[in-house]
């Protein structure tokens, strides 16, 4: 038995290992709202709940090693609004995920987005699952990996500049095999499908788009050189981050009414309002300036920055 002890201590070491590495680069909650529900049994859903949430969590979506600290924070809220029979289903998309912002404990909103044009196909016990270079993925599971790749491509955007691109180019995959594939994949997978400009189509569209490429590099000074700095050199922060608001103010003229414009608004008009309440006068009033221009629909919410 002496002799078994390093071999049973060495077999539960590799199996901590592999657990650890299982996990992957997300830190994901999912949730599933179901209001109007009428003939599907409420379990059907807890468990894609589960499923949802360990597939988020445990597929390694790069090929980087990520500390449990690292994963980034995610949430995933999917309301179902009916039942279209054959275990077909149709509601809304609700995502959200947030990055560290560095020597505090502040965690800055990277996207706040809701896709109101969700329908699939889901049957009690079918596994979720996607493998990035099979062309026919199901709806369910290439819906989520969607989005799981743009949130890493705007959290290595706010890293390293352009860091998102291979993430980006493998949400860009997933939208042009389900365009591709035989029958109707449901809304928001063509440019003239669900939600006008507004859609999944239209997002990866805009993140590749060479006239937002500057948003990009917008993202990339907002965070590292801005968020990160704040807590060591508030004034070349803030210098920064306007910096990055008056690119994004280019690019709104550039590509008007572009979606991702409106997603920065979505996720940051509050972080915005807080961070300029205090301020010099003259780059209060030209947050202002911009933000109304950029986002309208708040401009009482800028007003609150005060001049």
């Amino acid at each position: 038995m002496a002799r078994c002890f390093p071999f049973v201590i060495w077999i539960i070491w590799l199996l901590a290992i592999s657990r650890a590495y299982a996990q992957g680069e997300l830190n994901c909650t999912v949730r599933i709202n179901t209001p109007q529900l009428q003939q599907t049994d409420r379990r059907v859903f807890d468990q894609l709940e589960v499923s949802l949430r360990d597939f988020l969590n445990n597929t390694k979506w790069t090929n980087d090693v990520y500390e449990p600290e690292e994963r980034i924070k995610c949430n995933f809220i999917l309301t179902i609004r009916s039942e279209l029979g054959n275990n077909t289903f149709e509601g809304e998309l609700a995502v959200q995920s947030v990055r560290p912002v560095y020597g505090s404990t502040y965690e800055s909103p990277m996207l706040s987005h809701l896709d109101k044009q969700i329908v699939f196909q889901y049957e009690q016990n079918q596994p979720i699952q996607f493998q990035p270079d099979v062309n026919d993925n199901p709806i369910l599971p290439s819906l989520f990996a969607f989005y799981a790749y743009i949130i890493l491509a705007l959290d290595y955007d706010s890293f390293s500049l352009f860091g998102g691109d291979p993430y980006l180019l493998l949400a860009q995959q997933i939208v042009t095999n389900i365009q591709n594939t035989p029958g109707n994949p449901g809304p928001g997978w063509r440019p003239d499908e669900g939600g006008g400009n507004r859609n999944r189509y239209w997002l990866i569209e805009n993140l590749l788009n060479p006239r937002v490429r500057p948003f990009r590099f917008a993202m990339y000074t907002y965070h590292r050189k801005g968020l990160d700095l704040l807590t060591s050199d508030v004034n070349a922060a803030k210098t920064n981050i306007l910096q990055a608001l008056e690119e994004i103010d280019k690019v709104n003229t550039a590509y008007f009414n572009s979606m991702i414009v409106q997603l920065f608004a979505n996720a940051k008009k509050d972080e915005i309002v807080e961070m300029w309440k205090v301020g010099e006068r003259s780059q209060k009033e030209r947050v202002q300036q911009i933000m109304i221009r950029v986002d309208p629909a708040n401009m009482p919410r800028y007003r609150e920055i005060g001049l």
